[in-house]
Formats: structure tokens, sequence, C-alpha cells
């Protein structure tokens, strides 16, 4: 004869099925109810990522994105809908809306700004786990170090074609992304979705991936928090992970020290600075590392009307109108916005 369970209070049932599961149970969905998550970027991962935990009963989301919705968005980015295109409504708001309607006994923040060093902190505040939904290294190397340098876990998770990695990063005691990598990509070095495509269900995976992690987090359960750098790729059928233990062991990051967080002081990155008269902004690296025109034309021929000579390159692209220079500047005409100038130059360019 089975032992009858005890009925689940009113607060509890919509979470019946996850509290069920033994690992977590009903005092690890209490931890997500009284937990705070930031959501760095809401398109492809991050809107999966908030739908999940949304519905996972994570009570306080805030979720943090600079863009607008476009059309070939619907493609992957799972909360959004033709309305929420027509309304021409800012992603972070967009999906606040349909949060709300998915889970009314929970919090949703949304914050409409571009992420850089000045405001960082701040999103930070008073949040328990930190999730990565954006699209370029610039972004995570940032969150890289305030994490480190605040002691709060955080997921890293990106994706390409139909490739993704995740490695979840728990300062002091995991390897964190600068031990993996020890800088940004230059930019125009690595491909975007928007050069080489990218398949919706890589997405799902990575974000669902990530969004366990955080779960695991929350609730308590760090003894089961992945150890590993996972690789997916769904077109070749292959999973690859990389152990990450001895990598923090051996590696001498001087970010794991606690000596340098080079993003979250404003070294790295571009400055912005808007070009008075122009409708448009100039994209300054503060550490150059100049760039390959004549790599970046023969990777950009594919998305707009490309020009070069010897002195700049010029794409034609989406209204903008991008004018790069050797020396790593870009000045994106078209708008005066530093927040879509920066989103400009990491779908087209790179970091």
């Amino acid at each position: 004869m089975t032992e009858q369970q005890e009925p689940l209070s009113y607060e509890l049932l919509r979470y019946a099925r996850q509290v069920r599961y033994a690992p977590l149970g009903e005092q690890g969905q209490r931890h997500l109810l009284s937990s705070r998550v930031l959501i760095c970027g809401c398109g492809a991962l991050g809107s999966v990522l908030a739908n999940t935990l949304a519905r996972a009963g994570v009570g306080h989301l805030r979720i943090v994105d600079r863009d607008f919705l476009e059309l070939n968005n619907l493609q992957r980015q799972v909360l959004f809908d033709e309305e929420d295109l027509s309304a021409a409504l800012p992603k972070a708001i967009a999906a606040a809306n349909k949060l709300r309607k998915i889970n009314s006994d929970i919090e949703i923040e949304p914050i409409v700004a571009d992420v850089d060093h000045t405001n960082i902190f701040q999103l930070c505040k008073d949040v328990n786990v930190i999730v990565d939904g954006t699209d370029n290294f610039e972004t995570r190397f940032l969150l890289n170090d305030v994490a480190m340098k605040l002691q709060i876990p955080w997921v890293y998770g990106g994706c390409l074609g139909a490739e993704g990695q995740t490695m979840t990063i728990i300062p002091g005691k995991t390897a964190c992304l600068r031990c993996l990598m020890r800088d940004t990509p230059p930019p125009g070095t690595t491909p975007t979705c928007d050069t080489a495509g990218i398949l919706g269900g890589i997405i799902n995976v990575i974000a669902s991936i990530e969004a366990v992690e955080t779960i695991k987090l929350l609730s308590g359960a760090t003894e089961a928090v992945s150890k590993y750098l996972t690789i997916i790729d769904l077109w070749d059928n292959q999973i690859r992970q990389m152990n990450t233990e001895s990598l923090h062991a051996h590696a001498d990051c001087p970010t794991c020290r606690g000596d340098e967080f080079p993003l979250l002081e404003g070294k790295r990155g571009n400055h912005s600075a808007v070009l008075c008269g122009r409708n448009a902004v100039q994209l300054s690296p503060i550490s150059p590392e100049g760039l390959d025109l004549e790599q970046l034309a023969t990777k950009l021929t594919s998305v707009g009307e490309v020009n070069r000579n010897r002195y700049l390159l010029r794409l034609s692209v989406d209204n903008y109108l991008v004018t790069l220079f050797p020396d790593g500047r870009a000045i994106i005409g078209g708008t005066d916005d530093p927040g879509t100038a920066r989103t400009i130059y990491a779908k087209y360019i790179g970091n």
C-alpha cells in the first residue's frame, strides 16, 4: 500500500508536476518562488528562458533588452507574435505582457536598456542568478565580470547555425568565461546569426539547459549543477562536453583572482558618440583591434550592398548605412540612438 501524498497548498498547485519531481520537491519550489533572476537579453535565448522560468515559478524576473521586434525574430523568439510586431513593442515590454498572462503570481520587471558598465551594477542588484540571453561576447564578458565581482552565479549560453553551447559559472567554485577564453573575439572575426543563420531548434535546446541549471542554483541543488561546457550540434547529431574543473584548478585567471574586470571598468568595448546633424552614431573601440575590411566585405555581401576601398567599407542594410574603418571605428547611419547603433553593429559585424 503506497503512502498517500499530502495535498499541496493553493500557492503550489500550478507547480504540482514540478513539485512531484523529488530532487526539487516542495522546499525547492518555495526557494524558486522567493528567488530573483536577471535575464540579460530577451531575443531568441532570452525569450525561451523567460517563458520557462516564469512557468517554473521564479518569483521575480528582471528582463533587460535594448531591441525592438523585427519580422525575422518570429522564427525563433517564442514569446512573440505578429501582433507584437505590428505594435512595434520593445522586446522586454512584449515579453512582460505575455508572461503576466502566463503567470500572474510572479513579478515581471521589464527594462528597455542597453546593458553596459554604467548600469550593470544596478541591474544586478538583489538578484540570485544571472542568465545569459545575449547575442554578443562583449556583453557576456561584462556579465562574467560583474558576476565574479559580486559573487553571483550565472549561466552562459550561445547559439549559431545548428550549434549551441552553455556553461554554468559559480564564482570561486567553477571556471569562469575568462578561464575558457581570455578575451572577446576581435570584431569581424566570428560569424553572427545574421551572417551565418540559425535554426530555432538549437535555441530551445540550449535555453532549456540554461533554465534547468538556473532552477538547480535557485533551489539549492548546487551538487547537481553541470561541471561541463556542453556543446550540441543538432545538424551533425553531436554532443561534446569539456570538464571545466581542471581548467578552473590550473588556469591563472586574473578575473577569478579578483585582479581584473576590464569590461566592468569600461576598459574594453565600444564608446559611442552621436554625430550632430548626421542622424548617425560613431562607435569607437576602447582597445582597437583593427578590422580586416577585405574579409568583412566577403562575409557581408550576403546580407546587404557592400562597397569598399582602401580606406573604408560601407554596408547598406535595413535602412542603415554602416561605415567601417580599418582602425575598428564604425559609423552607423540611420539612427541617433547609441543602443540601436550597437545592436546593428553586433548583428552584422560581431562584438
